[in-house]
């Protein structure tokens, strides 16, 4: 059963970053390890069945958005360059930005936390109330509030879970983004300052002339 391997980063962007010495290839360091290497765009930044959702009906729904999305970047980049932005660019760049908070890893991890804490509170105040019964002897027959408190028992959030209210909300996202006051930065610049001239996938930062929102 062959498995998706979806981009949380499209590689209409991630191609920005190839060095003009590698060619087909970008400088890249690895969060996990701080070790660097040369990838293609196709290889990085990306998830298994990364773009798939089972919470949702259409459980391919942001593969369908980024259709208007990705076909239209680097035509809104140039624009943004220019400085001739129109709402298609304007578009095509809040799209971007929505589904990189929506379905990157950092953005998903964001979305749990306040999904699990509003979960404890709710048990929490179950717990008070009386609805939960206690623990069986095995653990002590503690209430569910000293569970947690003691850190024995953890509530697990699937981070797909929170993801799919705002794959659900994709198109209200990039009008947000649409709406806010841009800076837009442009390095003029061949060569970077970053670790020697390294590129950094995970922060975004793209080769001489591309712009940043």
């Amino acid at each position: 059963m062959l498995v998706a391997l979806d981009h949380y980063v499209s590689q209409v962007h991630l191609r920005k970053f190839y060095s003009p010495e590698l060619k087909n290839l970008m400088y890249a360091i690895r969060k996990r390890d701080l070790k660097e290497f040369t990838p293609d765009a196709q290889s990085v930044c990306r998830i298994e069945d990364g773009s798939t959702n089972t919470y949702l009906k259409e459980n391919r729904a942001i593969e369908d958005f980024l259709k208007e999305i990705e076909p239209n970047y680097d035509a809104s980049i140039g624009k943004l360059r220019s400085g001739e932005i129109d709402r298609e660019c304007i578009h095509t760049i809040g799209g971007f930005v929505a589904n990189l908070i929506v379905c990157s890893p950092a953005g998903m991890r964001l979305q749990v936390n306040p999904l699990k804490k509003t979960l404890e509170e709710a048990g929490r105040r179950l717990d008070k109330a009386g609805k939960i019964p206690k623990s069986p002897e095995s653990l002590g027959g503690r209430s569910l509030t000293e569970l947690m408190e003691n850190g024995e028992l953890e509530l697990k959030i699937d981070p797909r879970f929170p993801q799919a209210f705002s794959i659900a909300a994709i198109r209200q996202h990039t009008a947000a983004f649409g709406n806010f006051r841009w800076e837009i930065l442009i390095n003029p610049f061949r060569d970077s300052t970053f670790h020697n001239g390294t590129y950094a996938v995970n922060g975004l930062m793209p080769r001489d002339g591309e712009a940043l929102v």
